[in-house]
């Protein structure tokens, strides 16, 4: 039976954060997870590294600043993936813009070292230079401010490479059955079944780590039945239009629609992404659905600000995930929830680690494992996290392609020189080759057709259609990458077309 120093359950930006700070100080280290690494909230975020300026409204001035050094942690150690954004506010009501720019001149200085750059006054005619599909007719002015961008699920292989170089061990679509108890009852390991090849092994660890997300009560309940943490689970959901609708470089951002909440429409991967915040959500899952109820309020909200209205046919994709927000008990208004996170050790000695968000991963993983080491035999040692580099590959400067590739623009290129088939895209209508197909599975544990299109590439969150039609060449390729059978292939095409569906608006 394989003994580990630390065993984390959960491969989304929490546990993989984890398990990056646990192997880089020299334990070692086994991560599982029951799907695939980002398949969950993670590879489903608004795609913004930022301090969160609605929490200054709620006075959390702790959370926007910690966010903050996060985010410059961010764009330093991750640079092929994280870039700095300009965003807009329009302001059709004069009353409103002193309030956001006296908010947003606090953001600034809560920045310190770390900002972006100044926000501004803008006259309505700068507001229409930078913005040029805003509407208008009224406008008053506008305040500019900046924040950060990135690629979550490419981030996240990034995090999964820098793990397994450093000696890491991780296993996608392998799922905890059970914990393993001592006569005492504290925890010594996890019992584990392979759900690809539907096989079970024990693994043994001196600190066991929680670190599910939404999923983090039904796992604590595997530990004790008795146990509730307080979590509400929280949908956002998103919708893709073409780059037409949001012309140029710079995001708007709405911060009070109808019902109180923050919109975005953000300039993403040559496509424009439409973003909403939090609703509660009873139902929890992966694969939430972006309900009709939501398509028609941002639908409704954007074209209250775009020149050119929007419908549901141009929706290119739909996308929604469930965050885990700390709470002391349950709440329908979520949009008044901070994204702060929790440490808890329960009596066996689970850890569990609970909210926060993507931006400030680093230091929620830094703090579970001064945790883990203070409640375990674990023999001290400091998080090295700070000044990590995470951009595997990326030696090249030209950030547009290693936006496409992740990181590994060379190695791709590599492979495309080699064989011209390689060359060709996965289809017309997306940006990504069929040698970044064959990248993600020999080199990125990629070992179905939706961890291809939804998160090694980003083809299904960009254009559902496209994915689909997609779906029969890349699973071809990836039959013979992967040496698998011709009934493999015709169960992953069938299986991601079934899947697909839900991105898709009909």
């Amino acid at each position: 039976m394989e003994q580990y120093d630390i065993i984390i359950v959960g491969g989304g930006a929490t546990g993989l954060g984890c398990a990056v700070d646990a192997a880089s100080r020299g334990y070692s280290t086994l991560l599982v997870e029951k799907d695939d690494f980002g398949k969950g909230t993670s590879s489903k975020s608004t795609k913004l590294v930022h301090g969160g300026v609605r929490y200054l409204e709620q006075g959390n001035i702790f959370l926007v600043r910690e966010a903050l050094q996060e985010r410059k942690r961010l764009i330093n150690n991750a640079p092929h993936l994280v870039s700095n954004l300009k965003f807009v506010i329009p302001n059709y009501d004069v009353i409103r813009g002193p309030y956001y720019y006296t908010g947003l001149k606090l953001y600034d200085f809560l920045s310190g070292s770390g900002s972006f750059g100044a926000s501004k006054y803008l006259s309505s005619e700068e507001v229409e230079e930078l913005l040029p599909n805003i509407k208008t007719e009224g406008l008053k002015n506008g305040i500019s401010y900046q924040d950060g961008q990135f690629d979550d699920t490419r981030l996240l292989i990034s995090m999964l490479c820098t793990y397994t170089e450093m000696g890491g061990a991780a296993l996608n679509y392998t799922e905890v059955t059970r914990l393993i108890k001592s006569e005492a009852g504290r925890i010594e390991g996890i019992k584990v079944m392979d759900k690809l090849k539907e096989t079970e092994t024990e693994y043994r660890g001196k600190v066991v780590i929680n670190a599910t997300g939404v999923f983090t009560e039904a796992f604590q309940k595997m530990d004790n039945p008795n146990v509730s943490i307080a979590v509400t689970p929280s949908q956002g959901s998103h919708l893709v239009f073409d780059k037409k609708f949001l012309e140029g470089n710079t995001a708007l951002m709405i911060p009070k629609t109808s019902d109180g909440r923050i919109l975005f429409a953000v300039p993403w991967h040559d496509h424009t992404l439409v973003g909403t915040t939090d609703v509660y959500t009873e139902s929890i899952s992966n694969d939430p659905k972006v309900t009709d109820q939501e398509i028609d309020f941002m639908i409704e909200t954007a074209n209250a600000y775009f020149k050119q209205d929007t419908s549901r046919d141009d929706i290119l994709s739909t996308f929604a995930g469930i965050r885990p927000l700390v709470t002391q008990g349950k709440t329908l208004d979520t949009k008044s929830i901070s994204r702060s996170h929790g440490v808890s050790v329960s009596e066996s000695g689970l850890i569990n680690i609970t909210g926060g968000k993507w931006t400030t991963y680093r230091k929620m993983a830094e703090d579970t494992i001064d945790d883990a080491i203070e409640s375990s035999t674990l023999t001290e040692s400091p998080c090295v996290t700070h000044d990590l580099r995470l951009d595997h590959g990326g030696t090249d400067t030209e950030e547009a392609r290693l936006k496409v590739y992740g990181g590994y623009a060379s190695q791709i290129e590599d492979l495309e020189s080699k064989d011209k088939a390689l060359q060709e895209k996965v289809d017309p209508a997306l940006p990504y080759t069929m040698a970044q197909v064959v990248w993600a599975c020999d080199n990125e544990l990629a070992k179905t057709v939706e961890d291809v299109l939804a998160r090694r590439t980003r083809a299904l969150f960009l254009n559902a259609q496209a994915a689909l039609d997609a779906t029969e060449k890349v699973a071809s390729l990836m039959q013979q990458v992967l040496g698998e059978s011709e009934a493999w292939k015709r169960q992953q095409v069938e299986e991601f077309r079934r899947f697909a569906q839900d991105y898709v608006v009909k």
